[in-house]
């Protein structure tokens, strides 16, 4: 499902990647594939900012600003902190 297009927080440095393939291993929307030992991103409009790939990619070749996206509406909805559990 894609939220708002063109508006995720997502940088990928492919030069930082070293291949390890943890960000594909994380991410639950699956945005991340590992393609001739690199991470490729694959549609970053579906990226929800929840910061698991940033989080675990140990070469630091992924930064997100993590609670502003999908993620964090959905959270704060279970909160009851907001009435909508969607973004878009």
């Amino acid at each position: 499902m894609k939220y708002l297009k063109n508006v995720a927080t997502l940088k990928y440095n492919e030069a930082k990647c070293t291949g390890c393939g943890r960000c594909a291993e994380v991410c639950p929307h699956r945005i991340f594939k590992v393609r001739e030992k690199k991470a490729v991103l694959t549609d970053r409009d579906l990226c929800i900012e929840c910061g698991a790939c940033m989080m675990n990619c140990p070469a630091e070749a992924i930064d997100v600003e993590v609670g502003v996206g999908c993620a964090a509406a959905v959270i704060g909805a279970m909160l009851g902190k907001s009435k909508t559990a969607c973004c878009g």
